[in-house]
């Protein structure tokens, strides 16, 4: 009897510690899974261009007039609208810029240009060509001429982009001095599209 009570202490002592013990190989439990991790997928901003947009510009400005030629800071404000054709765009844009260029004593004060834009749509990155009117106003008398250049708008989230446009702009009487003047502009530009 006293061999028996021994057994049966041993045995449930037994069972008590594989009961408790963690599983090992054999068991039919599974192992958790690795967690997934998803993939980062940037933000990327609409690449359709159509919509109205304003914004600022600032750059650089040079003039050349009957031998004579100055330099200085062009910046402004403009409103334009594009429409989107799927491969390519077009649009127009009216700007005004102010400036501090001085050539032969006469004072470019300011610049007003109704631009015709046509592009090519690479996805978030606008590339484009200008032509249009200008207007030049100067301390001494305004003159028309004609614009005309090149530029790329980036779009960095689906309502700004920034971009650059260099402008060449012809004067036929600058000034009324009865000579042509050259003009040329490079602008850094940013907008808030609608």
């Amino acid at each position: 009897m006293y061999r028996k009570m021994i057994l049966t202490a041993s045995a449930a002592a037994m069972t008590a510690a594989f009961a408790g013990a963690p599983a090992f190989a054999g068991n039919v439990a599974q192992a958790p899974a690795d967690p997934v991790l998803a993939p980062v997928v940037p933000v990327v901003a609409s690449t359709d261009w159509t919509g109205g947009y304003a914004g600022v510009q600032l750059g650089y400005g040079d003039v050349d007039n009957a031998g004579t030629s100055g330099d200085g800071v062009v910046g402004g404000a403009f409103v334009g609208y594009n429409y989107d054709f799927g491969n390519y765009v077009l649009g127009g844009e009216f700007d005004a810029s102010a400036s501090d260029i001085s050539v032969g004593g006469i004072d470019v004060d300011s610049v007003y240009r109704l631009k015709l834009r046509a592009g090519y749509d690479a996805g978030p990155a606008l590339i484009y060509a200008v032509a249009g009117g200008a207007n030049v106003q100067t301390s001494a008398g305004d003159d028309s001429g004609y614009v005309a250049g090149l530029g790329v708008d980036y779009k960095v989230t689906d309502r700004v982009t920034v971009g650059g446009e260099y402008l060449y702009h012809n004067f036929d009487s600058f000034a009324g001095t009865g000579a042509s003047a050259d003009f040329n502009t490079f602008s850094a530009r940013v907008a808030y599209n609608f």
